[in-house]
């Protein structure tokens, strides 16, 4: 496997349509057209299942639909970048707090999730085919550390202190299978908090007693809330040999100012969690947010990786490079906070981990 230097561009169509633009040593240029010019050879791409309210209105962060997903790959194949098929299997954002069952299955049980599960899967990968965008590779599920579809596939459920990995187990097999029938994609099996040793030796040792094989581990690591660089590279050095797995760092990033931007985030004092009026976040990091200090936190981010035993580091994806703060791109819309039963925030609180600036500049992390 080509050791890759992805980014996760989701938002891409958004960012474009709500009048963002890129430069690169100050002149306007095409988002991939940058991101080919600095060795960017993959992209990652999140799809919802129906991310639209029952009236259809969109419920924003990309609106990462099938056809976004099928337009952004395109683009990328075009500048000869591989791809990550990201699936929620949610109709919204999935992550170790929440992994909501999509509109379409919220009356199901376990087996009729489990079918559901193979042939959306199936579905997707078909389509995806049709449009000359087969994925190189596919997550089945994202961040799924405490399981998947709940509350069928949650690991651990309110009053049961014994975990539950039967069911995430045949959740995900179900997914593994489907993507080995359509195609030749590898499979990753992705979770959060790479920092947590203890965390990933106890899922992955109940998954593979009980699940499907699959290809690459694939883990979050933001040095905000998953501990320091030792920790994750120590995590990484034990799975990779524990399970003889490739690994990919799915989603990382790193801050390079501290600078406010509430003019773009639209969030109230109280709602704001980004780091830029988050000092007590920042702390926890070990580099400074600055943009030398973005430099210096991806180099040794690429050590750790390129350290890896047996070659099995085999890179990473950067969350959201390009989610540059421009007015309508935001991480909710009223309709998706419904969804979620979530009172906010709708704004854009990422943008200080962009590696681009706040007026689409390259920054120099994203010329290593």
């Amino acid at each position: 496997m080509e050791q890759i230097k992805g980014m996760d561009v989701s938002t891409y169509l958004e960012v474009i349509n709500c009048g963002g633009k890129f430069y690169d040593d100050g002149r306007e240029a095409d988002l991939f057209d940058i991101l080919q010019k600095y060795k960017v050879n993959s992209v990652r791409l999140r799809l919802w299942n129906d991310p639209y309210s029952e009236n259809g209105n969109p419920y924003g962060a990309g609106n990462c639909d099938i056809d976004c997903v099928k337009t952004i790959a395109q683009k990328a194949k075009e500048h000869n970048m591989s791809f990550l098929l990201d699936l929620h299997y949610s109709d919204f954002w999935t992550d170790p707090g929440k992994q909501i069952l999509p509109k379409a299955w919220r009356d199901y049980g376990l087996d009729k999730l489990v079918d559901a599960v193979n042939s959306y899967t199936k579905d997707v990968i078909n389509e995806l085919k049709k449009a000359d965008v087969t994925p190189d590779f596919v997550q089945v599920g994202n961040e799924i550390t405490n399981g998947m579809l709940w509350p069928h596939g949650k690991i651990y459920t309110e009053g049961n202190d014994v975990p539950n990995y039967d069911n995430i187990a045949k959740l995900v097999s179900s997914g593994v299978k489907a993507v080995r029938s359509e195609c030749d994609a590898k499979v990753m099996i992705h979770l959060d908090n790479g920092g947590n040793n203890k965390l990933y030796r106890e899922w992955f040792d109940n998954y593979v007693k009980r699940g499907e094989d699959f290809d690459i581990i694939g883990l979050s690591y933001y040095p905000f809330w998953h501990g320091t660089f030792d920790m994750l590279e120590n995590n990484m050095n034990d799975i990779a040999t524990r399970y003889n797995k490739d690994l990919i760092v799915a989603e990382v990033s790193m801050g390079y100012t501290m600078e406010d931007y509430a003019h773009y985030e639209k969030l109230t004092k109280e709602e704001r969690m980004g780091m830029a009026t988050r000092p007590e976040l920042a702390e926890k990091v070990e580099y400074p947010m600055s943009k030398e200090g973005q430099v210096d936190f991806m180099k040794r981010l690429l050590q750790i990786i390129d350290n890896v035993p047996n070659n099995h580091g085999k890179g990473y994806y950067y969350w959201e490079p390009a989610w540059i703060p421009v007015p309508g791109s935001g991480w909710a819309t009223e309709d998706s906070l419904k969804y979620m039963d979530a009172k906010g925030p709708c704004g854009n609180e990422w943008a200080n981990q962009a590696l681009f600036d706040y007026d689409g500049n390259v920054l120099p992390a994203l010329k290593l």
